[in-house]
C-alpha cells in the first residue's frame, strides 16, 4: 500500500500545476468570508484556555477552591472584636479630660485659631414650652 502511495505522489508531482479559474477563486473567497465565525466575547475566548489548564486535575482545583472558601469563612468569623471593646470601655477620667482640653487649647494657640474662653462659650439656646412664652403687646 505504501508503494501505491509513492507511485501516486510521483505521478502527481509530474503533472503541471494549472491556475485556478478567476471565477472559482472569487467564489471560494466569498464562501470563506461568509463562513467566518463572528468575533467572540472576551470571556468566551478565555474559556478554552482555562479549560485546558483546569481539565487535567479538576478534583485538585475543586479542592483548592474549597480550601480558599474555608480560609475566607474563617477570616470573617474570627474578626477582631477590639472595635466593639473600645466602644464599651469605661468613660475617661476627669484628669484625662482636663489634659485633653489643655492639649486642644495649646494646639489652637499654635495654629493661630485660639479664641478666648468667653467667646467660645456662647449661651446655648434651649427652647421653652409654649406655655411659658412671654408675650409682649405692641401698642
Amino acid at each position: 500500500m505504501n508503494e501505491e502511495l509513492d507511485k501516486f505522489e510521483q505521478r502527481l508531482s509530474r503533472q503541471p500545476l494549472r491556475p485556478i479559474p478567476p471565477d472559482w477563486r472569487t467564489e471560494i473567497l466569498a464562501a470563506a468570508r461568509a463562513s467566518r465565525p463572528a468575533p467572540r466575547a472576551w470571556l468566551s475566548a478565555l474559556n478554552p484556555q482555562l479549560s485546558t489548564v483546569f481539565w487535567p486535575h479538576p478534583k485538585a482545583w475543586a479542592g483548592l477552591a474549597a480550601v480558599w472558601i474555608l480560609i475566607f469563612a474563617l477570616h470573617f468569623s474570627m474578626r477582631d472584636p477590639s472595635s466593639r471593646i473600645a466602644e464599651k470601655s469605661a468613660p475617661l477620667s476627669p484628669e484625662v479630660l482636663v489634659e485633653l482640653k489643655k492639649q486642644q487649647r495649646m494646639f489652637a494657640e499654635l495654629v493661630g485659631t485660639y479664641e478666648p474662653m468667653a467667646a467660645a462659650r456662647r449661651k446655648i439656646f434651649l427652647p421653652r414650652p409654649r406655655s411659658e412664652r412671654v408675650e409682649i403687646m405692641v401698642t
